[in-house]
């Protein structure tokens, strides 16, 4: 476990979505331009800002076994994102065109600004999409939110990490007595009437059709308003391990896999992150990728629209081999 994650608070067991495969080789991605094997790097170009996310911050209530951006209750290696700092980014991203700010972290209920800057983001006529566990962070506010939905409708979406559509692997991942309370928070924003989503994670082995079926049939049990078979509304993630090894993507890949770069998520959003020690947020080109240098873009949305090196495990297992994307 990488040092930013250690927590008491961590399950100890590992994680049942863990990904079983060899070491990295270290000559893997150490080159944007060419793969070990010395053949040409895709790249992925930026065709249309389509979705902003803004990380809260890395500080989160739970420490959860494979946190892909390792949050955890200490880790702060991005800290909390200012209102004000948002408020600049919303403006550029208006210019651009932007459909929909997304907002993820850690936690971000746990943002002292968070429910302002998500104000500001449906006031300025974004759509919103919230990631959260739905615990008692977002529950302490819970009349911030109905007066948003209320003034908003389903402009503002809230989707629900649920890692599995059973306890036992949801807290195998998570940690002892998170699928309860996270249950109630799913239940809580049914029945208030809230544009809902929840993104859940395939095991090892797992197929898609049984994950779904699985999960519609806890929603129906529970009379939670969320379609099942519906992509958007039941996201199912891929697993990440940056340390083990994956196929890189060449140019040569689209056409090999039948994909294009339209298809990959850095085509049409980037986020952006306040790194601890810098004076101010940078954008990164990847939800996923919020450390690494190669992937800083920049310090504002105008130089963050160059194209993106396909240079990192993500990459390839959870964008280009995985066909998954954070947003809807």
């Amino acid at each position: 476990m990488n040092a930013r994650t250690k927590s008491r608070n961590a399950p100890q067991d590992p994680s049942p979505f863990r990904v079983e495969a060899a070491p990295l080789p270290r000559a893997k991605f150490s080159d944007p331009e060419r793969t070990a094997a010395g053949e040409p790097r895709a790249t992925v170009p930026l065709t249309r800002l389509e979705t902003l996310w803004i990380n809260t911050g890395t500080l989160c209530n739970l420490a959860c076994a494979t946190c892909y951006i390792e949050s955890s209750p200490t880790n702060d290696a991005l800290i909390y994102i200012s209102a004000a700092d948002v408020a600049e980014f919303l403006r550029q991203a208006g210019r651009a065109g932007t459909r929909e700010i997304g907002f993820t972290g850690g936690e971000p209920f746990m943002n002292p600004d968070f429910v302002p800057m998500l104000g500001d983001a449906l006031e300025g006529g974004f759509d919103a999409l919230v990631l959260t566990n739905a615990m008692r962070p977002m529950r302490r506010h819970e009349e911030a939110l109905l007066a948003l939905r209320e003034r908003h409708g389903d402009r503002l979406t809230l989707r629900v990490s649920l890692d599995h559509h059973t306890r036992q692997v949801h807290e195998g991942e998570r940690g002892s007595n998170t699928w309860q309370v996270a249950m109630d928070g799913l239940h809580w924003l049914s029945e208030a009437g809230f544009s809902l989503a929840v993104a859940g994670r395939l095991l090892p082995g797992e197929g898609e059709p049984e994950a779904r079926r699985a999960y519609a049939d806890l929603f129906a049990k529970e009379g939670i308003a969320v379609d099942a078979l519906d992509p958007a509304r039941l996201v199912l993630f891929p697993e990440m391990d940056e340390t083990k090894d994956i196929a890189e993507i060449t140019t040569a890949c689209w056409d090999i896999l039948g994909k294009s770069p339209a298809d990959i998520m850095c085509t049409t959003s980037r986020m952006v992150v306040h790194r601890k020690g810098e004076e101010a947020p940078r954008v990164a080109a990847c939800t996923l990728i919020p450390h690494d240098p190669g992937f800083d873009m920049g310090g504002d949305l105008g130089e963050a629209s160059r194209s993106v090196s396909l240079n990192h495990p993500h990459c390839a297992r959870f964008c280009v081999l995985g066909g998954a994307s954070c947003s809807a």
